[in-house]
């Protein structure tokens, strides 16, 4: 349990498990809906085409089908979304709700069937003919950026849609005067999330009260409440969104989609309850992409490794469709690029291209490539130099007396432990144990390999970090905590739980501040009409925005329960007084001692008793809480891998993983492991097998769970996690937040690995996935300049 707490630090087991692991969540195919209407989407089979005409004839005559729906037609019915923030070298975008005039991906929906049931409507979606004119695809980055690129958007001048600069000190001069310029070049793939349950969304359509009930597995309830109220041309006052369980969504249920709002648009047409469920199909091949970035790296060093000035280029594929400002991925990389070292002389460029692809969104970790980008140049540093990276590591890390730390972006780096969590792995690793090992398997033919990776994980996102970033949004969240007359206490707040465990450690938050036990808490989420206006979870907000701001709340109503309680007692003041577990205490000499009340006597009173409350306190016992939390907040780790690589098949095996992280304030322990190892499953799984695949046409060929492969318990090891925490001085409780960490320190420290083992045989890694086939190709590129090396 953390130092000076009760409930926060807790091993509590997570509350939702109950239901959730004995069937009896409800998730949004469990919700009735009597007489509802099913949708099903008309899609693509072409990357890039003109629409030419949509006959819908036949479709709309089969039994059970209620309406054919195109782009026109949901045109009429929605306003369409356009992004242009101010920023400098963003191009401003706009999209219809389905296409009208040209599909621009493998998939893209360009009608719609309403049906009395899914499986007609799926029928009838068959029937549908679509003319096309065949148009020229823009499948990679360097097709995008050519000359004559075919514009994948029409509207814009080029596919080079965001494009941003910034140089900071003097990374020319320092090159000029450098021992050696070390380049290395990255590329991360494209993934998808592949959530349990797929996107899919119930709407109801009251004409009575004209307002809208959705019913959507969504992580932003109040945010997506805005956009659809703003979409559809209602007040938010009309719309109600209700986020029931969610079978898991890692940064794919956050914007506002197309197939979601013109479901919503049509139960209000039709003022019939409508529903769709994506398949399986459609969710890896519609739904959103993530994560296909070309980073370059020019690091100007010194003779003992010592980085002088660093350059970055970042090059991002974000697919067809804006649904968030294109700069705003490849930026965040961008800003805490330098991470964990001091380095004052920087500079990058950052260029995102429209490509005929799925449109791209945050997965989890979206700056996920960053620690591999830095840890795979220092490791590019000590193999020019011919130096010992982990030497080169302890030349250039974060030391705490470098701390508070700023960033050549302008980031502040506080409360962070790099260097600890450095020498904590290294030492639990037993590098020079390893490397003896290392070089007797290699006289044996086998290659062994050691990767490390130092990772500062970015949490909090504060609306101040959005602002100077030139990202439009706001990072507040707010709660309230209600006690009742009975003395049962219930808490909101504006997140909403995706399977991340939120309750138990919520509960935690609540019942820290207002001390009483966390079972006796109930917190409330995913209902727009209850819960306060929050910005949701995402980027690793949970703990810090959502756990702190509870604390703030629970702390004031604390204060009001402590000063009702004084008078109760006849006491001037409640100076001596305090509440553990809902009890009242008092400090009679050193000790504290109970007086025989309880938080329900004075609930009792607050409500039912208001005329003897002391003068100034307010009859009831409810309190609400607002908090922006600093720009950002960080949590760090170092992680190390050994691995052994089969030069006959390609195979990986992962023979030991460990991770030393600082995590601040824990508020649930159980919780927390249990997103550590989560992160560093989802980040080894892209590293080694997911990949979404595009051929030369813009075809899709991986939207099967056959040819798009996830990671099993098979090909995962066992994670040991050594803890380093450091509570956060700026934040309630001391709080950082945490879970993405895992897959920026996964990535970057597997890839490390693979490119130590294979070293004799020519070969560094610059390109994910690692499988098999990849592996083997690189071993036949290296072959010729590996034995001349052996010659020599």
């Amino acid at each position: 349990m953390s130092d000076g707490f009760t409930e926060i630090g807790r091993a509590l087991p997570r509350k939702e498990d109950r239901r959730l692991v004995t069937g009896r969540g409800r998730y949004l195919d469990d919700l009735a809906s009597p007489g509802a209407l099913h949708v099903s989407f008309v899609r693509s089979p072409h990357a890039h085409a003109r629409i030419l005409e949509i006959d819908s004839a036949e479709a709309a005559e089969m039994p059970g089908v209620v309406g054919v729906f195109t782009g026109r037609d949901l045109d009429h019915m929605t306003t369409r979304l356009r992004l242009a923030p101010p920023i400098e070298g963003l191009q401003p975008t706009e999209l219809t709700t389905l296409p009208i005039n040209k599909v621009r991906f493998h998939g893209d929906p360009v009608a719609c069937v309403v049906a009395t049931d899914r499986y007609l409507a799926e029928d009838a979606a068959e029937c549908v003919t679509v003319e096309y004119e065949q148009l020229r695809a823009v499948t990679s980055i360097a097709e995008a950026f050519a000359p004559d690129a075919a514009l994948v958007d029409d509207s814009l001048s080029s596919n080079l849609v965001s494009h941003q600069t910034l140089s900071v000190g003097d990374p020319a001069a320092r090159r000029a005067e450098a021992h050696r310029v070390v380049e290395a070049r990255f590329a991360l793939h494209r993934h998808t999330h592949v959530p349990l349950e797929t996107r899919g969304c119930l709407a109801d359509w009251d004409d009575g009260r004209a307002h809208l009930n959705m019913h959507i597995g969504n992580q932003v309830p109040h945010p997506l409440r805005s956009q659809l109220a703003s979409r559809l041309g209602l007040s938010e006052s009309q719309v109600t969104v209700m986020s029931p369980d969610v079978g898991g969504a890692f940064g794919q249920k956050i914007a506002l989609y197309r197939e979601e709002l013109t479901v919503a648009a049509l139960s209000r047409h039709l003022c019939r309850p409508v529903r769709w469920r994506e398949d399986r199909m459609e969710n890896l091949m519609s739904a959103a992409h993530a994560r296909e970035y070309e980073c370059r790296t020019r690091t100007s060093v010194s003779e003992t490794g010592r980085i002088l000035g660093l350059e970055l280029e970042i090059d991002e594929d974000f697919g067809g469709y804006c649904f968030y400002p294109a700069n705003y991925m490849a930026r965040v990389i961008a800003l805490i690029m330098t991470g964990p070292y001091r380095i004052q002389d920087y500079a990058y460029e950052v260029r995102v291209a429209l490509t005929n692809k799925c449109g791209a969104g945050p997965m989890r970790a979206p700056m996920a490539i960053t620690s591999w980008v830095m840890e795979g140049t220092i490791d590019a540093i000590a193999r020019d130099l011919e130096l010992d990276p982990v030497e080169v590591r302890r030349v250039n890390a974060l030391g705490p007396e470098d701390l508070p730390y700023k960033m050549p972006t302008g980031e502040i780096l506080e409360d962070v432990t790099p260097r600890e969590t450095l020498e904590m792995a290294v030492a639990a690793i037993d590098v020079a144990a390893f490397r003896e090992r290392q070089t007797q398997a290699r006289s044996e033919g086998r290659y062994l390999g050691l990767g490390l990776c130092t990772v500062i994980e970015s949490t909090t996102y504060g609306s101040e970090f959005y602002k100077s970033a030139g990202i439009p949004g706001s990072g507040h969240e707010s709660a309230w905590v209600r006690i009742e007359p009975s003395g049962v206490v219930n808490a909101s707040v504006g997140l909403m739980g995706t399977g991340q465990g939120y309750e138990s450690p919520l509960s935690q938050a609540v019942a820290e501040g207002l001390g009483v036990r966390s079972e006796d808490v109930t917190v409330h989420m995913g209902n727009t009409d209850i819960a306060p206006y929050g910005m949701g979870s995402r980027g690793g907000r949970g703990a810090t925005a959502g756990g702190g701001t509870l604390y703030l709340c629970a702390l004031k109503a604390r204060e009001r329960v402590l000063a009702i309680a004084a008078s109760m007692l006849d006491l001037n003041d409640a100076g001596g007084l305090r509440m553990r577990a809902g009890q009242i205490e008092r400090m009679i000499g050193d000790d504290w001692q109970k007086v025989g009340l309880a938080l329900t006597d004075v609930a009792r009173r607050a409500y039912l008793d208001p005329l003897v409350l002391p003068e100034g306190i307010p009859p009831g016992l409810d309190f609400s809480q607002s908090y922006d939390p600093p720009a950002m907040t960080y949590s760090n780790s170092t992680h190390a891998c050994e691995v052994e690589v089969d030069l006959q098949t390609g195979a990986i095996s992962i023979d030991r993983y460990l991770v030393a992280e600082d995590s601040g304030t824990i508020l649930n322990p159980i919780v927390v492991s249990g997103q550590q190892q989560g992160a560093i499953a989802m980040g080894l799984s892209g590293a080694l097998l997911e990949q979404v695949v595009y051929d030369s046409s813009g075809q899709n060929l991986s939207a099967t769970l056959a040819d798009y492969l996830v990671a099993s318990p098979n090909e995962l090891p066992e994670f040991e996690i050594l803890h380093h925490h450091t509570p956060n001085r700026r934040t309630p409780a001391g709080i950082k937040g945490m879970a993405e960490g895992g897959v920026m320190g996964a990535i970057g420290v597997i890839a490390n690995a693979v490119s130590d083992a294979l070293a004799p045989r020519g070969v560094t890694i610059k390109r994910l996935p690692l499988t098999p086939q990849s592996i083997r190709a690189l071993l036949r590129e290296a072959a010729p300049s590996s034995m001349k090396r052996t010659q020599s």
